[in-house]
């Protein structure tokens, strides 16, 4: 296990490995604000209906492919990344970072409306 970024290094690592992302990916992220926490409250976790206790990342909002016409003046969506959790689970420094750019990557496609079958499906 590595040792712990501090925020500003975490929120490096994140800008970072966002920019890593293919451009498809990103493009189309309007209104949507990217953050990070220690840990997942549990409130998210509850949101996360995750089976193993371990989260990672998550997307809270309305996925595009589930808003009408009228949609606007709301509040940003948002994708937090848990920088604790991703630390217990990476080996080392470049592992972090694939972590970090792989919940990326999760995340924006919860965004696009791919839910967790479609997205193992692309990663494969």
């Amino acid at each position: 296990m590595i040792a712990p970024p501090t925020d500003e290094e975490f929120d490096a690592l994140i800008s970072a490995e966002m920019d890593k992302l293919p451009p498809e990916r990103v493009k189309g992220l309007d209104n949507v604000v990217i953050t990070y926490a220690d840990e997942p409250t549990a409130e998210q976790m509850r949101k996360s209906r995750t089976n193993n206790g371990l989260l990672l990342g998550l997307y809270e909002g309305i996925p595009l492919t589930e808003r009408g016409n009228n949609y606007s003046l709301v509040l940003p969506d948002k994708i937090t990344l848990f920088k604790l959790p991703l630390v217990r689970i990476s080996r080392d420094e470049a592992d972090f970072r694939e972590h970090i750019r792989h919940t990326l990557w999760h995340e924006t496609a919860h965004f696009y409306g791919l839910d967790h079958d479609g997205i193992r499906a692309r990663e494969k």
